[in-house]
């Protein structure tokens, strides 16, 4: 495989994370629940209140990755985090080194703008090779915790009970 590089995404890289995401959810089965737009999704990373932040992994120049991230925060370890929202790398460059170095551009970043407590993010119970490879890297399953989520429909509801 050609050398990869990791550089953070620019609002014109937009188009192409967009292409990705979709790939991704194409992967995990989960296209039923795509909702994002090019038009969210910048102004979620490049807005005048960014929320998240974005790196993309190229093979020779062409989009080959990418993950999305945000800063989280821990009262147990009373320090900031970081969460990773989405690591993806296509198929044809799998197995050579991208998600790896994706990750630790993640935690790198995290820790140069400060003490960082918690690297977290979750896997689908069924991909066995991301569970594996995360494993194989120090990362701990929490078999414990059950993740919980309110959207569409619910969450209109909710917030409509309490305005």
């Amino acid at each position: 495989m050609d050398a990869y590089s990791i550089q953070p995404a620019t609002l014109f890289d937009v188009p192409v994370l967009m292409m990705m995401i979709r790939e991704l959810a194409e992967f995990e089965h989960l296209h039923h629940e795509l909702r994002v737009t090019e038009s969210s999704l910048r102004d979620a990373l490049f807005g005048s209140r960014p929320v998240a932040g974005a790196l993309l992994g190229l093979v020779s120049g062409k989009p080959a990755g990418y993950a999305v991230f945000y800063p989280t925060f821990s009262t147990f370890v009373g320090k900031p985090g970081v969460f990773l929202e989405d690591l993806y790398v296509r198929p044809g460059h799998r197995r050579h080194g991208l998600g790896r170095a994706l990750l630790e551009h993640v935690a790198q970043r995290a820790m140069r703008e400060g003490p960082c407590g918690r690297y977290e993010w979750m896997a689908l119970r069924w991909n066995d090779t991301a569970l594996r490879f995360y494993q194989n890297m120090g990362a701990q399953l929490l078999e414990e915790w059950v993740f919980v989520r309110m959207s569409g429909d619910p969450l209109r509801r909710f917030m409509e009970r309490i305005s």
